[in-house]
């Protein structure tokens, strides 16, 4: 195994399967230097970067073996996680009471998108379904309709990232007590934490209930996105004052009486107009080497494709192309333990072999599993 770089070098990490959240807290401890040792289903496919910097183990749970082999393994991990419906890690022998059985000081990370329990729990749903119930996607969008923020908020930002959250507090505490614990990780909830603010806001009367009328959600002609000449877009995001007041004189509206009072918005219908007409005068580009370098805070809205080869992130290496595919690097970044560059998603079953070996089982349980199919190597 490639010697590991990173703040959670040394901590080992057991991923029983999943797609979406799960992956991505994996990837994100993998990214800080843990051993994630990943559970495939035999012959599934593996995502080129939400699996990477992991070992594969591929075993079949539903076979009492599998799953003995399994609680074999958890009893040298720090943590595990698993991402299925609630009641299903118990049935397959899996549970917390199953796993902190053998490892008391393990912490057990649930990521579902309903939590583990209440009327919703053994419901079927994605993304767009959690940040429906939590408030999120009603206020994304246009006046007339949400529109779906890709799967950011609830699958990653709201639950993945969550999870690890969790995940690194709750071994914290591990580490002092020697007690580990379950970490109940909802979406839903999730989702609800990210919008702390703009509770706030709304509870402090300064949010209505309604999309594209805030200061923060197109509402203001300072926070919004603008279409160019081209098709391209410029997000303008001039909140504060001597920004806004930057932007006018990059436009040549310092002392023009429609933008006199920034934060009247009896005005930002008529801002939003003479702005659209504005922007459509000149493409993406142009606009965006008028803009550069100003405290305007307006900025060229990149696609996938051209982020990666903008200046600043190029400079910083926020994208690296690793195993032929470009792919975020690891964030955030450790003055004295730095994350290495990512390894490639390994094939399920890769490390079979290697991971039960290292998990203390003999070489002749070890034939068994893969003679009988309970386990596969590639």
């Amino acid at each position: 195994m490639t010697e590991a770089r990173g703040p959670l070098a040394g901590i080992r990490v057991l991923e029983l399967g999943g797609i979406g959240p799960g992956p991505f807290c994996g990837m994100m401890l993998g990214d800080m230097g843990a051993d994630v040792i990943r559970i495939d289903r035999p012959g599934s496919p593996a995502h080129p970067v939400l699996q990477r910097n992991r070992r594969s183990l591929a075993i079949n749970l539903k076979d009492p073996q599998g799953a003995a082999a399994v609680r074999k393994l958890a009893a040298t991990c720090d943590t595990v996680l698993e991402g299925f419906r609630p009641g299903v890690a118990e049935r397959l022998g899996l549970g917390p009471d199953d796993l902190l059985a053998v490892n008391p000081a393990l912490v057990y990370g649930r990521m579902t998108g309903w939590g583990q329990d209440g009327p919703l729990a053994q419901m079927p749903g994605h993304d767009i379904n959690y940040i429906a119930i939590a408030g999120a996607l009603h206020a994304i969008g246009g006046p007339e309709d949400p529109v779906p923020p890709l799967n950011l908020i609830g699958d990653f930002g709201g639950g993945g990232m969550l999870l690890a959250y969790g995940l690194a507090c709750a071994m914290l505490r591990a580490k002092i007590s020697g007690t580990g614990q379950v970490v109940d990780a909802a979406m839903v909830d999730g989702t609800a934490s990210l919008l702390a603010m703009t509770y706030g806001f709304l509870g402090a009367g300064a949010w209505q209930d309604r999309r594209a009328v805030n200061r923060l959600d197109g509402g203001a002609p300072y926070y919004r996105v603008y279409r160019c000449a081209d098709g391209k877009h410029m997000a303008v995001g001039c909140v504060e004052p001597q920004f806004f007041a930057a932007f006018l004189q990059i436009l040549g509206l310092s002392d023009d009486p429609d933008f006199a009072a920034q934060n009247d918005e009896a005005a930002w219908p008529t801002m939003h107009r003479r702005l659209e007409e504005i922007f459509t005068a000149k493409p993406r580009d142009e606009w965006a080497e008028l803009f550069a370098g100003t405290d305007a805070c307006t900025t060229p809205v990149l696609s996938l494709h051209e982020a990666p080869e903008h200046p600043h992130n190029a400079v910083r290496s926020t994208y690296r192309t690793a195993d032929g595919i470009v792919q975020p690097m690891p964030a955030p970044r450790f003055g004295t333990t730095p994350s290495a560059v990512p390894r490639p998603a390994p094939q399920p079953g890769q490390n079979t072999r290697k991971v039960l070996a290292d998990a203390g089982l003999p070489d002749h349980e070890i034939e068994n599993l893969i003679n009988t199919g309970v386990a596969t190597e590639v």
